[in-house]
């Protein structure tokens, strides 16, 4: 892949890629979100790497198949030309009741028409119980006015 900037951000855009990704990860609609990608996009997600559009849909069908209420935020860390850096931290629960907080950092790189063709996820599981969850809103996007990752000390 070319290393020419084709797409440049500003802090006004960077932080607006940032939370429609948010936004659309929590509607947790495979299809949907697979066409935010180039269909030549490349990830690393944990230990898996993950080429175009279909293997991007199979895997997030197979995630949230696996993690259940799944509810996330984003914030921005840094950006430069065609490039964001964001950490996140998301809640779920596995099919046995088991709650865990997920906590990572993600580097992306987008072509001239704002799709994303890299993505490079470093993730880690927190077990949590239920008691100690931060991300309380109903499933699909979360509220304007509910604390980010930061307000939530996170």
């Amino acid at each position: 892949m070319p290393d020419t900037v084709d797409f440049v951000f500003t802090a006004e855009t960077a932080r607006a890629k940032v939370r429609a990704a948010e936004d659309a990860w929590n509607t947790c609609q495979p299809a949907r979100i697979a066409l935010a990608y180039s269909s030549d996009s490349r990830w690393r997600n944990r230990s898996e790497f993950v080429a175009g559009r279909a293997e991007i849909e199979a895997f997030l069908t197979r995630k949230w198949l696996r993690e259940l209420d799944y509810r996330l935020i984003k914030e921005i860390w840094a950006f430069a030309g065609n490039r964001i850096a964001v950490r996140f931290a998301y809640e779920w629960h596995d099919d046995s009741g088991n709650w865990f907080r997920s906590y990572g950092n993600e580097n992306w790189e987008f072509d001239a028409e704002g799709l994303m063709r890299r993505r490079f996820a470093s993730i880690n599981d927190l077990p949590i119980g239920e008691n100690e969850r931060k991300f309380h809103w109903p499933l699909g996007p979360r509220p304007l006015d509910h604390p980010g990752l930061s307000e939530l000390g996170l």
